[in-house]
């Protein structure tokens, strides 16, 4: 005789065979069979309480970032269906793979203009890979299966809609899910054709440039030895953080507005570019047209599309660098460029050390970085905020171990860093958390710094408060506008956080923020860091003005002194002496 179950927990059973631990989300009328569902499989899956279905969707993106596998999520029918949705396109937008649980009303109730009904499937026909209503409660665990299968084949988001009657009907307990079946299946392996290729171009340049994305995690190791063999800088994505250590010699940082000094003027000189697993959409902004491109990617719509490419080459990273490594021949002597770039980061690094003890009030940000990487063990997690913060983020947080970085990288949603913190909490209890945020992005999502409490979840949230929407701040700047709708009144972050359960340090000044963190090593549960900042612009890397042999000498006076960029030397400069 066939056991029966409800619907509900067969198709919770089927999240538990694909390594589901957890589930963020808020009840709803139309999610009561599910909610019943998750009491009864509460010691196999745990449900995470958050206090907005935005927050719950961030978190599961948070978790499937640093994971690596499916994050879950849930919204009742109507508002808290419509409220995962900026959750759910962080997921599509930075590639990682989420299911959303979407509660409907009854079938019986359906195209009736019932109660928080609407016709949901249209509503995430754009942000979903996956995108389905269940129709029968025997197919629930059925589509929730194939939900997950899509979720991971595209690397994005899958979306099941449930009518509230199906999972509370019983079904045969029979179903076998997928989940054993599924693998990652074989990378690809570059030809040796594409890969000699590939070294020639690369001997061949004056001004070559390693730049990777995330599809060269992993590869830690070959990158370095290449560069080390050819003598040629490495460069990556903002969310590609971490892949190379921060304080590797030939490791330049990033292009772009959160980029470093030494990663813009790398890119922009550079005449030879390997161009490995990354997407990078501002390749006009930072790269010479005519450089020459060599790009590998398991993608091959990704093949030419950010810049004319010399050599494409359809396979996996870290088998590319490999053959590169080992099929380069004898080392080469360093080039010029490359004792440039070293000399350049070398200075940068110089620079940001001078005012790491700073005392000024209010602060600036390199201090509160400081303690964060004294503080930070070698397996850290940053959750990275959006704003002035993914600058300060970028250029300052040093990851030279085994740490994470995340961010809303493409998508670039405010409010992301607390919501993902708690993902990456729930997934690796184990693990040093931190989230870092600026006012606007904290003010946003802070309701659920009650749901660090409630889970007693041991995060530092560090809050970067300039009373300033910065970021726009710098654009209407640079666009010759009035500063407009960027103001923001302070609050006492810490002191809120002290009401809501949490520990909350106020910081004003250096020693405060010594004595704030020593205690934060200390504490239960969650602790918010409130340091009041100066509104300062980070220094603006994407515009600089250096060099008084070729730029106006009074432009370059009035921009090092509003920066403070005393001892920055252009890359020209470097360039010139390492020639000599």
């Amino acid at each position: 005789m066939t056991t029966k179950i409800n619907a509900a927990d067969a198709m919770l059973k089927v999240l538990e065979d694909w390594g589901v631990k957890n589930i963020y989300g808020l009840p709803g009328g139309s999610f009561d069979s599910t909610m019943n569902a998750l009491y009864n499989r509460r010691e196999t899956l745990h449900y995470v309480q958050v206090r907005h279905e935005e927050v719950g969707a961030l978190a599961a993106s948070g978790e499937a970032k640093v994971t690596g596998k499916i994050g879950v999520t849930f919204g009742s029918a109507g508002p808290g269906a419509v409220h995962l949705l900026n959750g759910l396109y962080d997921a599509q937008y930075d590639h990682v793979p989420v299911l959303a649980l979407v509660g409907q009303v009854p079938t019986s109730m359906m195209n009736t203009d019932y109660f928080q009904e609407m016709n949901e499937n249209p509503m995430f026909a754009d942000v979903a890979v996956y995108n389905r209503t269940a129709t029968t409660a025997a197919g629930l665990p059925h589509v929730v299966d194939e939900a997950i299968r899509q979720a991971y084949k595209y690397r994005g988001v899958a979306v099941v809609t449930i009518p509230k009657d199906l999972g509370w009907a019983e079904i045969d307990d029979n179903f076998v899910s997928t989940a054993t079946a599924a693998t990652t299946g074989d990378t690809i392996a570059p030809t040796n054709e594409k890969i000699d290729a590939a070294i020639a171009l690369l001997k061949a340049a004056t001004r070559p440039l390693i730049y990777v994305g995330q599809g060269a995690r992993g590869a830690r190791n070959d990158i370095i030895a290449l560069s080390e063999k050819l003598a040629i800088p490495i460069m990556s994505t903002a969310p590609a953080k971490g892949i190379i250590p921060d304080d590797y010699k030939a490791y330049m940082g990033s292009a772009g507005r959160v980029a470093s000094k030494p990663g813009v003027e790398t890119a922009q000189a550079a005449d030879t570019v390997l161009f490995v697993g990354t997407d990078f959409p501002f390749t006009t902004h930072f790269f010479k047209p005519e450089a020459k491109f060599i790009q590998v990617d398991t993608d091959s719509a990704k093949l030419g599309k950010r810049h004319a490419v010399e050599i494409s080459i359809l396979a996996d990273a870290i088998k590319t660098f490999r053959a590169l490594v080992q099929r380069s021949g004898a080392a080469v002597d360093a080039k010029p460029f490359y004792q440039a770039a070293l000399a350049n980061k070398a200075n940068w690094r110089q620079w940001i050390d001078r005012f790491e003890e700073a005392e000024q009030t209010p602060m600036r940000v390199e201090p509160i970085f400081k303690q964060i990487n004294d503080l930070a063990k070698p397996d850290a997690i940053f959750q990275v905020d959006v704003g002035n913060v993914t600058i300060d983020g970028m250029r300052f947080l040093r990851m030279n171990h085994h740490e994470q970085f995340t961010t809303s990288g493409w998508y670039a949603t405010m409010g992301y860093a607390l919501p993902a913190a708690i993902g990456a909490q729930e997934a690796f209890p184990e693990r040093q958390v931190f989230s870092i945020s600026g006012d606007g992005g904290w003010s946003m999502v802070m309701q659920d710094l009650l749901t660090q409490v409630k889970e007693q979840l041991p995060i530092i949230n560090v809050v970067l408060s300039n009373q300033s929407l910065g970021f726009i701040e710098a654009e209407q700047d640079d666009t010759k506008q009035p500063r407009s709708g960027v103001d923001l009144i302070d609050a006492d972050w810490a002191g809120i956080a002290k009401n809501m359960g949490a520990t909350g340090f106020k910081v004003t000044t250096l020693t405060e923020l010594k004595t704030a963190f020593a205690q934060a090593a200390a504490a239960n549960g969650p602790v918010v860091i409130d340091v009041k900042i100066a509104n300062k612009r980070p220094l603006p890397v994407e515009q600089l003005q250096l060099d008084s042999t070729t730029q106006d000498s009074a432009t370059v006076a009035a921009f090092i002194e509003k920066y403070q960029a005393q001892g920055l030397i252009p890359l020209r400069q470097l360039l010139a002496a390492a020639e000599k």
